[in-house]
């Protein structure tokens, strides 16, 4: 079943893995909608956006979020 909307839980799981990572939050951008696919940038100001996928199962893509975190920071 896709995923209509990110929810405060979703964003807390994925805050924990970017603070696992040493990412300050303040340089991190989750929108609320999800994308299918999903994706991992830098953005032009320096921030990093993390959109969550829309058709994946949530717990399956979050597992693969710091390898997607790496790849967006080159």
């Amino acid at each position: 079943m896709p995923l209509h909307m990110v929810s405060f839980q979703q964003i807390s799981r994925i805050l924990d893995v970017t603070d696992g990572l040493g990412l300050n939050r303040e340089w991190v951008e989750i929108p609320l909608s999800p994308e299918s696919p999903g994706l991992v940038r830098k953005l032009t100001n320096g921030k990093l956006e993390i959109v969550v996928d829309a058709d994946q199962p949530f717990d399956q893509w979050l597992t693969s979020l710091p390898a997607q975190i790496q790849q967006a920071h080159g």
